[in-house]
């Protein structure tokens, strides 16, 4: 198989988690900002995009150049050898983007990567003429930053955050990837109880079933690049088998989603039978905050309380906080997590976080504060 250099991108924060997964699938991670770059032929594409949790996106890396001019920018790109990855039919949409590079203006940029990719087609294919582009899609991206431009080709298709189970949603609702790494950063096992009590629609309790059960996160869903000619269909059956190996779906799972929104628990069920997990694999419970209850020892809660931007919502969030501290100061087992841009957090939960580390949702700069308990 052939060897591609592969870039998983991630959220600014998680690249290490990222790494990680890609250390886990066997290959040898390289890490930038918001990049984790790895080697690896199609199986890995296929593996990469069904198994990673938290990266947004597996894609390509064709090639990488200085450029100052545009002229500098269409040579480098006609230099490429598109031809290895697409076929004379193939429809290539670039997308791009340029910081702190001399060539600035992204449409023109756009143009001229467009102009010349299909220059080298051309000339590879022994085409005169227009493409047609009317086969397969592959997403391009001209990607420049501080005048190095790297060419990209999106194998995800839709961003990987898109597990394929969630139907409705609230009004701010979290993304798969980044609910998956709040719960990768708990470092909880499938042997200890988990509860997360602003629940939503549910997707922090179904990503941690996801992971107590070792089911891919990709598995319900297509890719971009399964439509490719040279992604055969043997390398996504030998994927889907090893999916299929590794599951476990009769380990014994105690999570629990509570929120105080009764259609929000209707919605999160809902969201929950998608993803496979009927009641007897996630328990659902409305109820506020203030009721809150939990059982057993040295269990897990993550939460992503709303955050609240105008005044009378910053105090409800502050008494959600409050009350959380209250309830967790008599389970000193547990380990709490909870995710919010509430810059007083531990002064109303009542105390210091044992680590905090800085994460975006969105574009809403949070903190995600860890208490871990003590053993028992």
């Amino acid at each position: 198989m052939t060897q591609y250099e592969l870039v998983a991108t991630a959220a600014m924060g998680l690249e290490s988690l990222v790494a990680d997964e890609i250390r886990e699938l066997g290959y040898k991670p390289r890490t930038e900002n918001g990049k984790v770059y790895f080697q690896g032929d199609e199986r890995a594409i296929a593996r990469a995009n069904m198994w990673c949790r938290v990266a947004d996106r597996i894609r390509i890396v064709v090639g990488q150049f200085k450029a100052t001019t545009f002229d500098q920018l269409f040579e480098g790109v006609k230099a490429l050898p598109w031809e290895q990855y697409m076929p004379v039919d193939a429809t290539f949409p670039v997308q791009g983007k340029s910081v702190k590079s001399k060539l600035f203006s992204v449409p023109d940029c756009q143009a001229i990567t467009k102009k010349a990719v299909a220059e080298r087609m051309k000339q590879a294919y022994h085409r005169l003429g227009f493409l047609e582009e009317t086969g397969p899609l592959y997403k391009l991206e001209v990607s420049i930053l501080k005048d190095v431009a790297t060419l990209t080709i999106d194998t995800s298709g839709v961003g990987l955050h898109k597990r394929g189970y969630r139907g409705e949603q609230g009004g701010a609702p979290l993304k798969e990837t980044l609910a998956a790494a709040l719960v990768r950063l708990t470092r909880w096992t499938p042997d200890r109880p988990f509860v997360d009590p602003f629940c939503g629609s549910g997707t922090i309790p179904i990503e941690a079933a996801m992971i107590g059960q070792n089911l891919a996160p990709g598995y319900n869903r297509n890719f971009l690049c399964e439509e490719w000619p040279f992604m055969k269909k043997d390398v996504w059956d030998i994927v889907e088998e090893e999916v299929e190996d590794v599951a476990n779906y009769d380990i014994p799972l105690d999570i629990t989603g509570s929120d105080v929104d009764g259609r929000m628990i209707r919605i999160a069920k809902d969201n929950a039978l998608e993803a496979g997990f009927p009641d007897d694999i996630i328990q659902w419970k409305q109820r506020d905050v203030a009721d809150l209850t939990v059982e057993g020892l040295n269990g897990v809660l993550v939460g992503n309380p709303p955050y609240g931007e105008r005044l009378g919502e910053v105090e409800e969030a502050e008494e959600h906080a409050r009350l959380l501290g209250n309830i967790m100061y008599h389970h000193p087992s547990w380990s709490v997590y909870i995710l919010t841009s509430l810059e007083n957090f531990e002064d109303v939960y009542g105390r210091k976080a044992t680590k905090k580390r800085k994460l975006f949702n969105g574009f809403i700069r949070t903190d995600y504060y860890q208490y871990w308990g003590k053993k028992m």
